[in-house]
């Protein structure tokens, strides 16, 4: 258990939170722990020119809250706000979980071990995964890159529309790869056609395909049986790109996939406590059921 003798409080930082799931998936399991008084609250952004994410932090502090999930588009941008940063956050210069340890604020990263966590409870054994296409070098996108590289990905290409992402995320996972390690390209929408066509695997980590931003990254056409396909988006869960894939008779990962896996390891940094995986999965189908259908 947390040493903090307070009521567990924890913030979601993040714009467009309306549809999230997470606070109630988070309270549910909880509850079923009997974890007296835990909450988890929306900090929505949206809306907010350029947001001072120090001030966000400290006023929540000053209200209660004992920690905090962080989502798009904030999770490189809270990073200087905090006092310390787990090792593997840091290599992937994002942070999607922050806990109060002791007065101060330590950044760690549960998307990676999440999107990992996903792709091997999903995809079929023996499927194909020495190439990959990522589209979004964003928070999101480098802890799937780091993740496709844990999956065993010996050839990545990833595809963004701002350079200086592209060149970032590169660079820290040269940093962590070992000699001999996998091959890492990157490019703009340009590439996208040429690198589909010879990538195993295709993954969107953009916000693209969300409820109020629906579209796929690029030409599902360009999609053949071969590929499977992952999106880290869950709402809806089948978005235009996994609804093309498995039209075409490709394997799919959808988001909830990633999303369970993450909030289960984020319960844990934030409370101390293993949440039942199974159980919140379940929780989560029931809610996205009405969605799904």
């Amino acid at each position: 258990m947390s040493s903090d003798p307070r009521p567990l409080r924890i913030g979601l930082i993040g714009n467009e939170l309306g549809t999230s799931l997470s606070p109630a998936i988070h309270e549910a399991e909880a509850a079923a722990l009997g974890l007296a008084g835990y909450r988890y609250e929306p900090i929505d952004l949206a809306g907010v020119v350029d947001p001072d994410l120090g001030e966000v932090l400290a006023r929540a502090l000053a209200q209660g809250f004992t920690g905090f999930n962080v989502t798009h588009p904030h999770k490189q941008a809270i990073m200087p706000f905090l006092d310390s940063i787990a090792p593997s956050a840091a290599a992937l210069g994002a942070v999607n979980t922050v806990v109060l340890r002791g007065g101060k604020l330590v950044g760690h990263n549960t998307d990676r071990s999440g999107f990992l966590a996903g792709l091997r409870r999903t995809l079929p054994e023996g499927t194909g995964h020495r190439s990959a296409l990522l589209f979004g070098a964003g928070g999101a996108g480098s802890a799937v890159a780091a993740a496709l590289l844990d999956f065993g990905v010996r050839e990545l290409r990833v595809i963004d529309t701002d350079p200086g992402r592209l060149e970032a995320l590169r660079e820290s996972l040269q940093r962590t790869l070992p000699a001999g390690g996998a091959r890492i390209e990157t490019g703009g929408p340009e590439r996208a056609e040429d690198w589909v066509g010879a990538a195993d695997g295709v993954i969107n980590a953009t916000p693209i395909g969300m409820e109020h931003l629906p579209g796929a990254p690029f030409d599902t056409a360009w999609l053949r049986p071969a590929h499977w396909v992952a999106d880290v988006v869950y709402r809806p869960v089948m978005t235009q790109l996994l609804t093309a894939a498995a039209a075409r008779q490709c394997p799919v990962v959808n988001g909830t996939t990633m999303l369970v896996e993450q909030a289960a390891d984020t319960f844990v940094l934030v409370t101390g406590v293993q949440p039942e995986r199974e159980r919140m999965r379940a929780h989560l189908a029931g809610l996205l059921s009405p969605v799904s259908r």
